[in-house]
């Protein structure tokens, strides 16, 4: 089945994806504990559409939280489902208008016995201190980066063609976030030592497949994976989805069971590094202490108490690799590496995470 993937969306700049909630509700399910008593800021979600918006507000007694921020930025093309709710001091379209929606306490107040959406909806339309207008709502606002700054965890999709600027400010600003983008950002220069320092690393819940997301009603359908669903909303199926985190979750430890065994033959060195290639991760040897060349889905199953990542190969790596690097794994350019991929009898191999194990079997 053809489907759209993120390049082509960051050259759009087709950035109105909204997540679904079973992805949310899978994903969250690692890190509940770490919400008790904190402050969660979505700061790339209209309220209106945003499953991240819905999935606290609904959850917010149950995880304890002690306020949900949710931000929407100016211009927001998407119309309310569910949340549709207008506001006298707002024009007849409220959804073009940024604002911000701060949530401290959450309670039956249709008194229906539960608390839902319709509570929140109520509370949303009645209570003149949970929602105020924002200048423009783009996170790199400084009104909206004193929101960041009150937060202590980011929970969001941010826009793909700003992933690497919006992660360096989380890191700038010293906030726990769990954010959604594609596994190739792991190669950017900006991210990639923040996965090697163990900074920054993957969710347990998506590992391979596509994810599908809800558009805006002028986003084009050109790929058979897109789609209009039985309630008549547009939606893309996007490759290559990951969970980027620091929040630490129980997958994270879990060890890779390595059952293969090291042969040059089997696992050759490459012409441009002193490393093996290993084409899989389950390829992975367990008696070589080497270094080894690893497909970048490895990160999905990496353990830092079993692995060391040394660097990565990767079209950038001549240019973004530590001088001290590239020695110990004694690089020598190659005309057929592109600027430091991995070269295997003279053919460039994909993008490979160049790593060591720290306790290989011995006989």
């Amino acid at each position: 089945m053809a489907q759209l993937g993120l390049s082509a969306a960051k050259t759009a700049k087709k950035d109105e994806f909204y997540t679904q909630l079973t992805d949310i509700e899978r994903e969250l399910q690692h890190y509940w504990p770490h919400f008790r008593n904190k402050v969660v800021l979505c700061n790339c979600d209209d309220p209106y559409e945003s499953n991240f918006f819905k999935y606290f507000a609904l959850r917010f007694n149950q995880l304890g939280l002690k306020k949900l921020i949710c931000t929407c930025y100016n211009g927001s093309p998407v119309q309310g489902n569910e949340l549709l709710i207008h506001f006298d001091e707002f024009d007849s379209e409220p959804t073009k208008i940024a604002y911000k929606v701060e949530i401290t306490e959450v309670r039956d107040l249709n008194g229906d016995g539960a608390v839902d959406l319709s509570d929140i909806c109520y509370l949303l339309q009645n209570d003149k201190n949970v929602l105020s207008t924002l200048r423009t709502g783009d996170f790199r606002d400084p009104e909206c980066i004193d929101l960041l700054k009150q937060a202590d965890i980011v929970v969001t999709n941010p826009p793909f063609s700003l992933f690497r600027g919006y992660i360096g400010q989380l890191v700038e600003y010293e906030k726990k976030f769990l954010i959604i983008g594609n596994i190739n950002v792991v190669t950017y220069k900006e991210v990639f030592p923040l996965i090697k320092d163990n900074k920054v690393w993957l969710g347990p819940s998506i590992t391979s497949g596509d994810r599908k997301f809800y558009v805006p009603d002028d986003y084009p359908l050109n790929a058979s994976g897109c789609g209009i669903d039985s309630d008549g909303r547009r939606f893309i199926r996007v490759k290559g989805v990951r969970w980027f985190t620091n929040l630490d979750h129980n997958k994270r430890h879990e060890e890779i069971d390595l059952v293969c065994r090291y042969s040059p033959e089997e696992y050759p060195t490459y012409d441009n590094y002193n490393a093996i290639n290993v084409s899989k991760t389950t390829d992975i040897p367990c008696d070589y202490g080497g270094y080894m060349g690893v497909p970048i889905t490895f990160l999905d199953k990496y353990n830092p108490n079993q692995f060391e990542i040394i660097w990565q190969a990767c079209g950038n790596t001549r240019a973004s690799a530590p001088s001290d690097v590239l020695k110990e794994l004694q690089y020598k350019p190659h005309p057929e590496d592109r600027g430091g991929c991995g070269v295997v009898h003279g053919k460039r191999q994909y993008a490979r995470v160049i790593i060591r194990n720290k306790h290989p079997q011995t006989l």
